[in-house]
This record gives structure tokens, C-alpha cells and sequence, in this order.
């Protein structure tokens, strides 16, 4: 599943073993740091979908664009400034969707990185400026305390395969969002269910929405449970509800919670909204 589904790394649970209060202080910290960091989400300016450009001219964006099967044609000359790889780019480089960091990805723009992004057969190139307006602008997270309370059993049941879902993203259009299966819990006496898929590192990716929703808190959240146990048992810890990426930039397609994903009940807990937003 995409990043804009569910954060990176440093957005999962991590070093157990800690008070539980003592590693949500750390947690969210490591939050922040990566929040603000220079090419964290603050930083994206844009997602120029190359069906939005025929001619294969970005305004925001120097070169010519094209896609080509599975890749992208780009062409520049020396006067437009980009590098490849931390060369001067004067010619035409075919270029893959990048997956890694995005400090690592091979073209920048003097400070800027430019990501090729796939989606659903799509193209994008996306502009991550360390000195975007919303970086300077940022405030911080309105986030809530941690609770024991909201630090929940459950239990992951995963479906005989893979579903998919269509679900409205953040930028307007419906896209396909994997499933793996449900974590189940209990919550003020009734069984409760939020749909889920098993990422990479064996955590799980959901995204919710709840009472507080579009009021207190953001309109969704993530959240990112650690892999269950070998019989299915995880923590349902609420405490580390995330905003999404398109909390901090309007350019991300961050998914909608899908069918069932909505809590009838508030979650006052975790990463709530931005500060000043």
C-alpha cells in the first residue's frame, strides 16, 4: 500500500518494552521530527498527473514529461537546471516510480527532489521543496495525552485473500484500497470492527474515522497497530491515531476509510488536528 495510505516508519508502533506513557512522549517526538524534517510532508508542493498534461510540459515543473509504458520519458535541457543522480541532466533519462526516501531520490531541482509517482497505470511527478510555505507556517500536532483507556485487546481475523475496495481519496477521485482483514475489539460493552491491511513489515494499516471526525479531530486517521501475535492478538492503541499526509499538504490522495471504518463512537485520543488548522 501506497505512503499515502499509511505513514512511513517512523509513524508505527516501536520500542516496547518502555513505560507505555514514557514511549508515546518518544513516539510523538519522533512524529514531529519527521513531520518537519526537510522533505517530510510539509514539504510536498505538488502532484502533476501527466494525463493532466498531454504536451508533457509541467508549469511548476522544468522539462518534458512523457510517459512511456511502465516508465517516463524525461527530456531537459542544461538551462533547466535538473540533475540526475547528481548530474546535470541535459538529454532525455527514462525514469521508474521511486520507492525509497525522498531525499534519495535521483532528480532534484536545486534543493528540490522530484518523485515519480504510480498509481492505479497513472504517472505523477511529485515536488518536495524544503522551503515550501507550509514548513515555515507549521505550529504542531494538537495531539492528546496518552490514556491506558484507549490502549485496547483485540484480535486480527485475516480474509482467505486480499480484497479491494474502491474508496474516495483526498484529492476527489476513487481508487482501489487492498484489505487483508479486520482487527476486532470491544468497546463500551459491544464487538467493534476496523477493516485493515498487513503492510510490509508485518504492522497494520488502518484508516478510521470516528465521532470526533471533521469536529475535533481531523476528518480520518490512521492508525498503524504492531503485526499480531502468532494466534491473531494485537493492541488496538488508539493513543497512536496519526493524521494522514493530506493533513499537512493538500497534494497527497490519501485514501478514505472504506466501508465499516467508521467508529460510531469519539475517539479523543492520539493525533488529533493541527495546531492553528
Amino acid at each position: 500500500m501506497s505512503t499515502d495510505a499509511h505513514p512511513t516508519p517512523e509513524g508505527a508502533q516501536s520500542g516496547r518494552g518502555r513505560a507505555p506513557d514514557t514511549e508515546w512522549r518518544s513516539w510523538h517526538a519522533r512524529r514531529l521530527e519527521t513531520i518537519t524534517a526537510p522533505y517530510g510532508p510539509l514539504s510536498l508542493t505538488g502532484t502533476h498527473w501527466l494525463d493532466d498534461h498531454p504536451d508533457g510540459r509541467i508549469p511548476a515543473v522544468p522539462g518534458v514529461w512523457v510517459q512511456d509504458g511502465e516508465e517516463i520519458v524525461l527530456t531537459a535541457a542544461a538551462a533547466d537546471g535538473l540533475t540526475h543522480d547528481g548530474e546535470l541532466l541535459s538529454g532525455s533519462v527514462r525514469l521508474t516510480a521511486h520507492h525509497g526516501p525522498i531525499p534519495e531520490s535521483p532528480l532534484a531541482h536545486g534543493d528540490r527532489r522530484l518523485v515519480v509517482l504510480r498509481r492505479e497505470g497513472l504517472r505523477a511527478v511529485r515536488d518536495f521543496d524544503p522551503h515550501a510555505a507550509a514548513r515555515s507556517a507549521f505550529q504542531g500536532i494538537e495531539a492528546t495525552p496518552y490514556d491506558p483507556r484507549w490502549a485496547l485487546p483485540g484480535r486480527f481475523r485475516p480474509y482467505p485473500e486480499q480484497l479491494s475496495v474502491r474508496v474516495r481519496s483526498a484529492d476527489g477521485r476513487e481508487r482501489g484500497l487492498g484489505l487483508s482483514g479486520e482487527v476486532v475489539f470491544a468497546y463500551d460493552g459491544a464487538e467493534r470492527t476496523l477493516r485493515a491491511v498487513v503492510e510490509g513489515d508485518g504492522s497494520l494499516g488502518i484508516v478510521f474515522a470516528d465521532a470526533t471526525s471533521g469536529d475535533t479531530s481531523y476528518r480520518f486517521r490512521f492508525l498503524r497497530p504492531f503485526a499480531p501475535a502468532a494466534d491473531g492478538t494485537v493492541t488496538v492503541d488508539l493513543n497512536r491515531a496519526l493524521l494522514p499526509p493530506c493533513a499537512f499538504a493538500g497534494h497527497f490522495i490519501c485514501p478514505f476509510p472504506p466501508p465499516g471504518n467508521t467508529l460510531g463512537f469519539a475517539v479523543p485520543a492520539g493525533e488529533r488536528r493541527l495546531i492553528g488548522g
